[in-house]
């Protein structure tokens, strides 16, 4: 049985967000039909990034507007892409001579929303671009990105991007870096228990006890990879090998690894698997040179976590490591 601190569920996205306006309000505020947006806007001299998706995966998207990261994002309804005319609403809002990076992960409404709010932008003559970001391996082959769907990879995007974007960097430089991080990351779901949806009370999906799902995605929908539980180290090596390997990574090379948790992993948990990869990494002579272990982007209290790796170069590095400032996320 569900049991969830709610009002109506009709209002709870309404609810929410002005909550969240509430705990941060020297980072963010609410605008125009609940866009969520920098308390405190940056240089229109100065490239603006922009995301949309659905509620209910908090932190992400919204806790990630801020210095160094995101201008707007644009929440949806609980799991629901929001519709083209807010993610309009928020181009026009920050339209700029500098342009607008449009982030966008890879789930069917999400592109639908961003492709129609694109062209009605263009018409309008606001400079955008857009990268999709599409890194499960569990979904399709690394020459299929399409088939791939869109997970905690877009923090890492958001991240180099907003920082380049900071540093006024143009359009196409903003855009560049954000592809080269995206073409060189991959990420990998476990689950061991799943998610209901809030206003409902239903499972997202069905999990046996004592057994686990490599692949599972972010809302739940299901994954080929059904076993029994393992420990936390074989866990971490069956994953990590298969990231390792669809990155072609070689000895010697950096690599930037994220636990993501999805709801209710510990940090415990979290932790123990970080400090497993960091010793499989070791003995494979790659030098994990940036992690992170927390919850980014979750699914309300399904149990598991992802695993993101991305190969690092000397300029992703720098942009990863620049100063940010947002609800959710403080370098």
């Amino acid at each position: 049985m569900m049991k969830k601190f709610i009002n109506d569920p009709e209002n709870l996205v309404n609810d929410l967000l002005h909550g969240f306006a509430l705990a941060h309000a020297d980072k963010v505020k609410l605008a125009g039909n609940n866009l969520v947006v920098r308390a405190t806007p940056k240089s229109k001299e100065k490239v603006a990034v922009v995301t949309l998706g659905g509620s209910g995966h908090e932190p992400a998207l919204s806790g990630y507007v801020g210095q160094g990261l995101l201008d707007v994002s644009v929440p949806g309804e609980i799991f629901a892409a929001p519709g083209p005319p807010r993610l309009l609403e928020a181009l026009r809002m920050v339209n700029r001579p500098a342009g607008v990076l449009l982030i966008v992960l890879n789930h069917a409404g999400d592109i639908m929303s961003a492709n129609m709010a694109m062209q009605m932008a263009q018409k309008e003559g606001i400079k955008v671009r857009q990268i999709l970001t599409s890194e499960d391996i569990s979904t399709g082959p690394r020459d299929k990105p399409e088939e791939r769907r869109g997970l905690v990879g877009c923090l890492a995007v958001i991240k180099v991007a907003g920082a380049a974007a900071e540093q006024g960097r143009s359009l196409d430089e903003c855009w560049e870096v954000a592809h080269r991080l995206e073409r060189n990351m991959a990420t990998l779901a476990v689950a061991v228990s799943p998610a209901t949806h809030p206003c409902t009370g239903d499972s997202i999906s069905e999990i046996p006890e004592g057994d686990m799902v490599i692949g599972m995605g972010q809302h739940g929908e299901s994954g080929s990879g059904q076993m029994k539980i393992k420990s936390a180290r074989e866990t971490a090596e069956i994953m990590l090998d298969a990231l390792l390997k669809d990155l072609s990574v070689k000895a010697g090379e950096d690599v930037l690894l994220m636990i993501n948790g999805v709801g209710s992993t510990t940090l415990m948990e979290q932790y123990i698997v970080l400090n497993s990869c960091k010793e499989i990494l070791d003995q494979k002579k790659i030098h994990m040179a940036r992690c992170v272990a927390g919850e980014f982007l979750t699914v309300q209290e399904m149990g598991g976590f992802q695993m993101f790796l991305a190969r690092l170069d000397p300029e992703l590095t720098s942009l990863w490591d620049a100063p940010c400032k947002c609800p959710c996320l403080a370098m």
